[in-house]
């Protein structure tokens, strides 16, 4: 029936919960840099559009306040697009900093293209 040893069976029962966790966890590692990704290019879409969107409110606003009708909405406008790709480009030093920093572990340990390939 059962094994009478309890110390045998947990040893045996942890086992098989490492090797789920670790195919669980190479399976994942993809889905998590892909999802990853996506997140970054919706972060810098709302950035961009979040920059214009108060440039020209703010544009707009100061125009209907002052009566000077298109002049300050397309000088905040150009300001926001500007500051959106500020940021946008701020966005793109992090997700690369992130990854080099990523390669740099992978070639530390030697893990998957880590530079343990040899010339033809």
């Amino acid at each position: 029936m059962a094994d009478p040893d309890p110390k045998r069976q947990l040893e045996d029962l942890d086992a098989r919960l490492s090797a789920l966790k670790a195919a669980q966890k190479s399976e994942k590692s993809h889905q998590e840099e892909h999802y990853s990704q996506a997140q970054v290019a919706w972060r810098m879409v709302t950035e961009m559009v979040a920059g214009l969107g108060i440039g020209f409110g703010i544009g707009y606003g100061l125009d209907y306040a002052f009566g000077t009708t298109p002049f300050l909405m397309v000088l905040f406008t150009l300001l926001g697009v500007a500051a959106g790709i500020n940021v946008m480009l701020r966005t793109a030093k992090e997700v690369q900093a992130t990854q080099m920093g990523a390669q740099a572990a992978r070639d530390k340990t030697g893990g998957p293209d880590g530079g343990e390939h040899e010339g033809k």
